[in-house]
C-alpha cells in the first residue's frame, strides 16, 4: 500500500474510533441517573403539602425520562420537621420542602418570602416573584448559605386561627399563648400576646392540654383533619398570611452538579407542582369548609374587631421600619414588596375586589 494511502486509512480509522467513543460517552452521559433526596417538614401523607412534593418528584422523573429520581423523606423519617434548612445546607439532603418563615431565627430575611401580614394575596405575590424581582431578592438571601429557594406551592389566604375564647379587644390578646410563626408572631408579640412555633404534629395536643390558648394553622382543607374545631370554637378570618407560599430548597452544590437540561426540568417541576398545589388548596378549602360548617355547626366564624386589626397594622408598620433601618437587604426587600403591592393592588381593587363586591 502506498504511504499516502496508509496515512489516509489510519486517519479514517482514527476518526471512526473517536466518533464511536464520543457517541458512547454521550450515550452514557444521557443515560446517567441522578438520585436526589428530599426532606419535608410535613408528616407522611399530609394532604396538599405532601402532594406537592410527590407531584414534583413524579414530574421530574417523567420529564427526564427516568434520569431524575427523587426520594422523599417525611418528618417521621428524618425526625427534624423544622430542621430542613440545615439539612439541605449541609448536604445531608439535596432538596427540601418547607416554608421560608421558619428560618427567621437563623436568617431573618427569609421570612419575607412566605407571606406578610396585610400584604399581597396569592396572585399578587406570584406576580412579584416572577415579574417583580422577588426571585432575584430571594436568591440574594439564600446564596450565602449554599442554597437556592423556589416557590413551592401556595395555600392561598390563611385563616386567622382557632381560639378558645372570643377576642373582643386588644386586652384579650395580652398574655395569650398562641402558635403563630414568622413575622405574624412578631406582630402578635408586639401587641402583647405570647407567640410560639410548634411543629405540625404537636399542634392538637398542645391546644388540647392548654400549652397554648390558640393557634393558626392554614385553612379548612388542612384544619378539618387536625380536629381543632373540637377544642377551640372561634375561627377567625385572615390578616397575617394573605398568600402563604411554601418553598423548595435546593443545595447549590448539588444543583451545580446537574446537567443544564436536568436543572431546567427540575425547575419546571417545581413551578408546575407549586401551581397545582395552589389550585388544589383552593378547591380543597371550598370542599372542606362545606363539610366543616355542616358537621360542626357550632363553629363561630369571627372577624377580628377593628381596634385589634388597627393595632396589628400599626405593629406591622413599626416592625418593618425597624427592620429596614437596621438591615440594607431587608430594606431592599421591604421596599420592593411595598412598591409592587401599591401598583398591583390598584388593579386588584378595580378588578377582583370590584367584581366580588357586586355579589
Amino acid at each position: 500500500m502506498l504511504p499516502k494511502l496508509k496515512i489516509l486509512r489510519s486517519l479514517l480509522v482514527g476518526a471512526v474510533t473517536l466518533s464511536l467513543t464520543t457517541t458512547s460517552f454521550t450515550t452514557l452521559a444521557a443515560d446517567k441517573v441522578y438520585r436526589l433526596k428530599l426532606a419535608e417538614t410535613w408528616g407522611p401523607n399530609t394532604p396538599i403539602l405532601g402532594d406537592a412534593t410527590k407531584n414534583m418528584a413524579k414530574l421530574a422523573e417523567e420529564m427526564s425520562n427516568g434520569r431524575l429520581k427523587i426520594r422523599i423523606d417525611s418528618a417521621n423519617k428524618h425526625k427534624a420537621p423544622l430542621g430542613i434548612f440545615d439539612m439541605v445546607k449541609s448536604g445531608q439532603y439535596d432538596l427540601g420542602h418547607s416554608s421560608s418563615y421558619y428560618w427567621k431565627g437563623k436568617v431573618p430575611n427569609t421570612l419575607y418570602f412566605s407571606s406578610m401580614p396585610f400584604g399581597m394575596i396569592s396572585t399578587e405575590q406570584y406576580a412579584w416573584f416572577y415579574r417583580g424581582g422577588g426571585m432575584e431578592l430571594m436568591e440574594k438571601v439564600y446564596a450565602p448559605h449554599n442554597l437556592l429557594s423556589f416557590p413551592g406551592g401556595n395555600s392561598d389566604i390563611q385563616m386567622g386561627g382557632w381560639f378558645k375564647k372570643e377576642i373582643n379587644s386588644v386586652e384579650d390578646l395580652k398574655g395569650l399563648k398562641i402558635r403563630i410563626p414568622g413575622f405574624a408572631g412578631e406582630v402578635m408579640a408586639k401587641v402583647g400576646a405570647k407567640p410560639t412555633n410548634i411543629a405540625p404534629g404537636e399542634l392538637y395536643t398542645s391546644l388540647e392540654r392548654g400549652t397554648i390558648d390558640a393557634l393558626e394553622w392554614v385553612g379548612p382543607a388542612f384544619d378539618l383533619r387536625m380536629g381543632f374545631q373540637k377544642i377551640a370554637p372561634y375561627y377567625y378570618t385572615a390578616w397575617h398570611e394573605p398568600g402563604s407560599e411554601t418553598q423548595f430548597l435546593v443545595n447549590k452544590k448539588k444543583w451545580d452538579s446537574l446537567p443544564k437540561d436536568l436543572q431546567t426540568i427540575l425547575e419546571t417541576a417545581f413551578r408546575v407542582s407549586a401551581f397545582d398545589m395552589y389550585t388544589q388548596a383552593v378547591d380543597a378549602n371550598a370542599n372542606s369548609w362545606a363539610t366543616m360548617s355542616a358537621e360542626y355547626p357550632d363553629i363561630k366564624v369571627r372577624d377580628f374587631p377593628p381596634e385589634v386589626l388597627k393595632a396589628m397594622q400599626t405593629a406591622t408598620t413599626e416592625l418593618l421600619k425597624e427592620q429596614a433601618s437596621s438591615d440594607a437587604l431587608a430594606k431592599e426587600i421591604i421596599n420592593s414588596q411595598k412598591q409592587y403591592l401599591t401598583k398591583v393592588r390598584a388593579w386588584t381593587e378595580i378588578s377582583s375586589k370590584a367584581y366580588l363586591d357586586t355579589n
